[in-house]
């Protein structure tokens, strides 16, 4: 699994649009629950390397449209740290703060 970076609004659009799963992190550089709960996720994605569903960061202070963008497309509340497992449009597993977890996400995916 790669990380990939969300900067633009046309990306979430694009993975609002997809009919595959994606998984974004919306992550704040600010915050300390966040750089653990990162820290964390950059350890199982690489302990999941046969994984072939992509993964997208964005952060949240820097890239503020993208993250705003994320949670009006999927209906979330806007959380960070925040994980979201999302497919043809629609969020089907979120979580935020310390239960972030990549393993938790990839048990909603069929």
């Amino acid at each position: 699994m790669n990380w990939i970076t969300i900067n633009s609004e046309e990306e979430v659009n694009n993975i609002y649009n997809s009919t595959d799963y994606s998984i974004i992190y919306k992550h704040s550089p600010r915050c300390m629950t966040s750089l653990m709960a990162y820290r964390q996720l950059k350890s199982e994605v690489s302990a999941a390397s046969e994984i072939e569903i992509p993964i997208y960061i964005v952060d949240v202070v820097q890239n503020r449209k993208e993250s705003m963008a994320i949670a009006n497309s999927f209906q979330v509340e806007h959380e960070s740290p925040q994980i979201l497992v999302v497919k043809n449009g629609e969020c089907i597993y979120d979580a935020s703060h310390e239960d972030v977890s990549l393993r938790e996400s990839l048990a909603s995916v069929d």
